[in-house]
């Protein structure tokens, strides 16, 4: 019996020493996550011509998804076009980490690929995201299109069977 009471006593200790963690990182807050974001952005240099290019393609390629939200076979290439640039991040992670004297002033491509992920399939995804949403609204009005005629229909024919 004593057994068991001195083992209920350590289990509720350790309990309370993880509810006291748990408290003290939330009352942190996002402060730690901001620091680290902040600290990742101030080391790049965004005068670099080659980041100046990279947000320029993403800057063109949202206002042609954009601009395009009407032509779904166009919306359809550039989706494909944003996931297979994700897709192949890993590739291209490895090939700029070895070639990054040719063009940058520093490394920016380390193994796990942070860099990468943060400036280039981010943007990608949340074009794709953009895209995808415009598809779904695009299909739900072409699905209230197709009730409305399908009714219309069932009307006129309905109307044929009383005369």
């Amino acid at each position: 019996m004593e057994e068991l009471r001195s083992a209920a006593e350590a289990h509720m200790d350790q309990m309370a020493d993880l509810v006291q963690k748990l408290s003290a990182e939330l009352r942190t807050g996002l402060r730690p996550a901001l620091d680290n974001f902040i600290g990742f952005f101030h080391a790049i240099d965004w005068k670099e011509p080659w980041l100046m290019g990279l947000m320029a393609f993403h800057f063109v390629l949202l206002v042609l998804a954009i601009s395009s939200r009407k032509n779904l076979n166009i919306q359809m290439y550039l989706f494909l076009l944003a996931l297979a640039g994700v897709y192949f991040a890993e590739n291209l992670n490895r090939v700029l980490g070895s070639n990054w004297k040719r063009f940058a002033t520093q490394n920016y491509f380390d193994s796990h690929g942070i860099f990468l992920s943060a400036l280039w399939s981010g943007p990608l995804l949340f074009i794709a995201i953009i895209i995808l949403v415009n598809t779904l609204f695009s299909l739900c009005s072409l699905i209230v299109r197709w009730k409305k005629a399908e009714l219309r229909h069932r009307a006129r024919i309905s109307r044929n069977k009383e005369d």
